[in-house]
């Protein structure tokens, strides 16, 4: 391996190591430090919650249907005994934010052995996953069982960029413990690159040749060899793959065909589909392969190992995305197959792996021309200055002026309604009233996500909260068409926008059919010929059963 500058002394080394890591932890917390909750918090600390306190929000819908995390919940949700819901999210973010950061400073310490360039590469990596990314894939961000993954991830392909493979092995299957398609995929990507490089062929897909590989750390373990990782990899699995493969368990063919058909084309197409895709995120994704590629060119010429290793990894994480894009045409072939294929993200890995991959090669180029050299060879060329110019401005701009936007105080991004503040009031109002009884359900608009978050009330479906499972996949779009569809032709708005464009009578009757005992809509003028217990100047709550009924 290219050694550019001396390693630090061992009295040093750690000192550096936690400045370093605190430095890019710092880079992390900008960049994921938005208000709570962020997107996914309400979706996975609410199931973590109600895993341990299942009279949170009992009678909910959601929150009743299988878990897919369990490692997640039973590991990280029991801090919700003692924590409200906001502080259980930064607590989380914070932990999440540590590991990654020390994860990734080993990592890139793997490509690029030279002081503070760790930071410099998390910052390359973090501008790179928020701005190229094609199916919406991130890795800092709110607290859920995937940044918790992705912590394993950098881990297992730290030791393998150093040809420890049992030891990566073991990471990965620890991985897909938390998150089986995260952890999973990695592992897929990893055989791959195996596989790669034990045919002897360079990974430089821009110029693909063969050559042998030299002795010691350069030697590509045979597989007898990694029996103790493949076997550890697999029982430390077991326990994120046996919830999912229970997922559909109990359900007929039939409603696991249309729980898939459901998930991928009607709710989850943005993730999964890539004709759903817009196609500037696929054009970026490309572009960003693309230079991956030319990077690959001038890796010919140093030919060091451990960066070999990485590409091998990243061929493995593109050869996945491809077969994803390959399988979409079976769409027109069997709808059904399509979607019992397509709906396990085969996208996800390119999309943090191509950022991972350029952050640290380039991080490795434009450290070239400052390694020593005779003096005769002169000083870093014009173009290095001008590189390295560039690259400092893209961190400024992602450590310093991009992430104010995050620090500074506003409504959090899971918020989608049109007043934040009005509805956090209606929410609150309901959470602390005194006159609603603790377990009482709500109908409430379909694109809000933060009702439950802020009222600790159950809800009777939202688009967000999704099912993992078959059953309750289906029964999620039954409800979600049976409230909200319009039925008006595909070429007219699909669904209502306020539930105040439904009949009062309408309202009653869902909720009688879904034990809802409110209804939380836009306030209209005049109002809905029913009971109202609260209102703002944006929203209404009203009671659905008679005064004096039953709750």
């Amino acid at each position: 391996m290219t050694d550019f500058s001396p390693l630090p002394t061992t009295r040093n080394a750690r000192c550096l190591a936690l400045a370093e890591i605190a430095l890019i932890f710092a880079v992390f917390f900008l960049q994921g430090a938005w208000p709570a909750p962020d997107v996914n918090e309400p979706y996975y600390l609410g199931k973590a919650i109600h895993y341990w306190n299942p009279d949170w929000l009992r009678g909910d819908f959601f929150m009743e249907t299988p878990d897919a995390h369990r490692v997640f919940n039973l590991g990280f949700g029991w801090l919700s005994l003692w924590l409200s819901p906001a502080p259980l999210a930064w607590t989380g973010r914070i932990l999440t934010w540590l590991l990654l950061a020390w994860a990734w400073r080993r990592l890139s310490w793997a490509i690029v052995p030279r002081a503070w360039y760790s930071v410099l590469t998390a910052a390359l990596f973090g501008w790179l996953m928020e701005h190229c990314h094609m199916a919406g894939e991130w890795v800092v961000g709110g607290v859920e069982a995937k940044g918790f993954a992705y912590v394993l991830v950098f881990f297992g392909l730290e030791a393998i960029v150093r040809n420890r493979w049992n030891r990566g092995l073991l990471c990965l299957g620890a991985a897909s413990a938390l998150h089986v398609v995260v952890g999973g995929w990695s592992a897929v990507a990893a055989g791959i690159a195996w596989v790669w490089l034990h045919s002897g062929r360079s990974v430089t897909l821009a110029s693909p040749h063969l050559r042998p590989l030299p002795k010691g750390e350069g030697t590509i373990l045979p597989l007898r060899s990694l029996w103790p990782g493949l076997l550890g990899g697999a029982l430390l699995a077991l326990p994120g793959i046996i919830p999912s493969l229970m997922l559909d368990w109990g359900a007929s063919r039939e409603t696991a065909r249309q729980a898939h058909e459901i998930y991928v084309f009607e709710r989850l197409p943005h993730h999964l589909l890539i004709t759903a895709i817009q196609p500037w995120f696929v054009a970026r994704l490309g572009l960003l392969c693309g230079l991956w590629l030319l990077l690959g060119r001038w890796e010919r010429r140093h030919r060091d190992e451990n960066v070999l290793r990485l590409r091998a990894f990243v061929t493995g994480a593109v050869v996945i995305a491809l077969c994803g894009a390959a399988l979409s045409a079976l769409v027109a072939v069997n709808r059904g197959l399509a979607a019992n294929l397509l709906r396990f993200y085969w996208f996800r890995l390119a999309d943090v792996a191509l950022p991972l991959a350029v952050s640290l090669e380039a991080a490795r180029l434009l450290l070239s021309p400052l390694a020593p050299r005779p003096k005769r060879e002169g000083r870093p060329t014009f173009s290095c200055v001008a590189a390295w110019s560039l690259v400092a401005g893209v961190v400024l701009y992602q450590v310093g002026g991009h992430a104010i936007e995050r620090i500074v105080p506003g409504p959090p991004r899971s918020e989608k309604m049109a007043s934040p503040t009005d509805w956090e009031a209606a929410c609150r109002w309901a959470a602390n009233s005194g006159t609603i009884r603790p377990h009482a359900c709500f109908l409430v608009p379909r694109v809000s996500q933060t009702f439950s978050w802020y009222s600790g009330h159950g809800a009777v479906v939202t688009w967000k909260d999704v099912p993992q499972d078959a059953k309750g996949l289906v029964e999620w779009w039954r409800r979600v068409n049976d409230i909200y569809a319009t039925g008006l032709p595909p070429t007219e708005p699909q669904w209502h926008d306020s539930l105040s464009e439904l009949r009062p009578e309408r309202l009653q009757q869902l909720g009688a059919r879904y034990n809802a005992v409110y209804a939380i809509t836009d306030r209209t003028d005049p109002p809905l010929n029913l009971e109202r217990v609260y209102e703002n100047s944006t929203y209404v709550i009203y009671q659905l059963t008679r005064k004096g009924g039953p709750e």
